[in-house]
């Protein structure tokens, strides 16, 4: 499982697991930008201190230390931001097989409540951090340390408790997320991923991480169905659109660069004029 690809001198964590559930301690002490992780279970991500941003495939969510996260099975782009000393957070991996059985287990408890709700295809389901949820990560903190055998056995409590009290809690709006996770293989289509990204300061090899693909795999996709490369066609419609912005004097020219990808003003002026013939300034000084 690759939860991180900083260097590992500047992050810790403890571990503690037994087969599908996992726990980590996870710290860092500088911001990280758009760091890649990908996911091949779920997790609980009890954010402690700090801000994470995640930049999934068809979504980006911000959150704080007042909220949690249960994120699916996914590539993900992460930005961590550093609170008062450190960026902090508690994952708690498990399986689809663990909802699978948590379900089975207590069907007879929500058969009355759940709802056959279409769920749209979000990959997070956000948690407000109450006094309950601040308990239960204490006591997760606790495990750490503990005999092999003895916290395999308080895990499997611990991934019961919080479904129990998150489907209690959340009612049918939990459950129908969980049944919706165990249908739905969230291979979202190709071009649902690029149209979500069209106009974001993404690169192409980011893009094709967030598809599940090689930037060369990604890349032979692209042109067999827009019949362009994909730095190109990602180039024209971008450009179009900041042409747009500035015409409408929404913005100027070293407002919008980063947003669109580039490093630069003078980059973005560069392409610019390629494409347009005339400088993003023109616009301004007529």
């Amino acid at each position: 499982m690759d939860i991180t690809n900083l260097p590992e001198d500047l992050w810790e964590h403890n571990e503690t697991h037994t087969s599908d559930l996992q726990i980590f301690n996870y710290e860092v002490y500088k911001n990280g930008s758009r760091n890649r992780i990908g996911l091949n279970k779920n997790v609980f991500s009890f954010l402690l201190d700090g801000q994470k941003n995640i930049h999934f495939s068809n979504d980006i969510i911000s959150i704080n230390e007042t909220q949690s996260l249960l994120i699916t099975s996914n590539n993900v782009l992460v930005t961590e931001l550093v609170g008062v000393s450190s960026y902090r957070c508690l994952l708690f991996f498990f399986s689809h097989k663990n909802i699978t059985d948590f379900l089975l287990k207590h069907s007879h408890s929500f058969s009355q409540n759940a709802s056959d709700k279409k769920i749209t295809d979000i990959p997070y389901f956000l948690l407000e951090k109450d006094n309950f949820i601040i308990h239960y990560i204490h006591s997760l903190q606790q495990i750490f340390g503990l005999q092999q055998s003895i916290s395999q056995k308080i895990l499997e409590l611990k991934f019961e408790e919080i479904m129990l009290y998150l489907a209690d809690k959340y009612g049918t709006v939990f459950l129908d997320y969980l049944h919706y996770l165990l249908i739905n293989e969230r291979e979202l289509s190709f071009k649902m991923v690029i149209e979500k990204n069209l106009y974001t300061n993404l690169n192409i090899d980011e893009i094709a991480f967030l598809c599940n693909m090689s930037a060369s795999t990604f890349k032979r996709k692209f042109i067999s169905i827009y019949q362009k490369s994909p730095g190109k066609w990602f180039q024209k419609k971008r450009l179009n659109k900041a042409k747009e912005l500035l015409h409408n004097n929404q913005v100027t020219p070293s407002e919008i660069f980063m947003d669109f990808g580039y490093g630069s003003l003078s980059n973005f002026s560069a392409a610019f004029k390629n494409e347009f013939g005339y400088s993003p300034n023109h616009i301004h000084s007529n």
